[in-house]
């Protein structure tokens, strides 16, 4: 897990002037909005006696803290101490660490990682789909597992056939053709054909005749996003993934779905459980994972050619 690099940590949506308690890569942060719009993100245990700033408040775009009141401004700079007299010196040590936050793509963007704001650097820059054509929703999945196992089961086109059989992917074809991997910085991506079965539900109401196979396309981009693009006869069905390092065993996946297609707020909660139904499908296979970590050395888990755009993974993160 490098710090070195942008996470996207959140939805941008998520955080207001109310302040939000946030873990990643092991460290308790609070993230919080101030009158000017703009997001701060500082360690969550107050420096005075480790109190959760994240269940104080924010007055006059000081978070403060609910144990002792003492005011800490964006920058971390404690300002006010309560219990003593205005005319005495607040110690300098007096002052929270704080992280570089970015908001783009609807997400919150967090550098844990060490220099200078100039020196950050740069959030990858990739396509933004919004469009008054497009709906789109989000939600989150929890994972017993760490965020690079989760991050590749969404580059493996092999599985499908067999963990989202009758979903998409056909066990009866199973076979991936050979892949060609479209390097960017930052990240790659993969597309194939997949043979299909035929669609269920809504989407049954879409497709007449034989189903033919689904172009798809798959890629990320380092350090924790995936996306996912689906070429359905009716439309285009996208998913970008971020999926958050809280620690070494455990990740949330904060997804946000688009679709060109029955784009009425009346399809949301269609979306939202074919979304889930995946992930779903897919946690007790990913949480089955031994060992949980990735092994640093390439050759220590067999790869065969379906693996191409894992392997790319494997190599750039490293």
């Amino acid at each position: 897990m490098s710090k070195q690099m942008w996470y996207a940590v959140e939805f941008s949506n998520a955080i207001s002037t109310n302040p939000k308690s946030l873990k990643i890569l092991g460290q308790d942060l609070v993230l919080y909005r101030t009158s000017d719009d703009r997001i701060h993100a500082m360690n969550n245990a107050c420096i005075h006696r480790g109190a959760a700033l994240a269940q104080g408040k924010i007055a006059q775009d000081c978070i403060v803290c609910p144990y002792h009141g003492w005011h800490y401004q964006p920058d971390g700079t404690c300002i006010k101490i309560p219990s003593q007299s205005a005319t005495i010196a607040i110690p300098k040590a007096a002052r929270m660490t704080t992280y570089p936050v970015q908001e783009k793509y609807g997400w919150i963007w967090l550098y844990l990682g060490d220099g200078e704001p100039g020196e950050l650097p740069d959030i990858p820059n990739f396509p933004d789909p919004k469009s008054s054509s497009i709906r789109s929703i989000q939600g989150e999945f929890n994972w017993n597992a760490n965020y690079e196992r989760v991050l590749e089961n969404g580059l493996d086109f092999a599985h499908a056939p067999f963990v989202h059989a009758g979903a998409f992917g056909n066990p009866d074809l199973p076979e991936i053709p050979n892949l060609t991997i479209e390097n960017y910085p930052g990240g790659a991506s993969a597309t194939v054909d997949l043979a299909a079965t035929p669609p269920k539900g809504l989407w049954k109401l879409l497709v007449k005749g034989e189903r033919a196979p689904i172009k798809t396309r798959t890629g990320f981009f380092l350090p924790n996003l995936t996306f996912l693009e689906v070429y359905l006869p009716f439309g285009q069905l996208t998913i970008w993934t971020a999926h958050v390092p809280v620690d070494l065993q455990t990740t949330v996946s904060k997804w946000i779905n688009f679709r060109n297609f029955f784009t009425g707020k009346w399809a949301d909660g269609d979306t939202y459980k074919r979304t889930i139904k995946i992930f779903e499908q897919d946690k007790p296979i990913v949480e089955s994972q031994h060992p949980q970590l990735i092994p640093v050395d390439l050759a220590t888990e067999l790869s065969v050619a379906a693996d191409t755009l894992q392997v790319q993974y494997r190599k750039l993160a490293r």
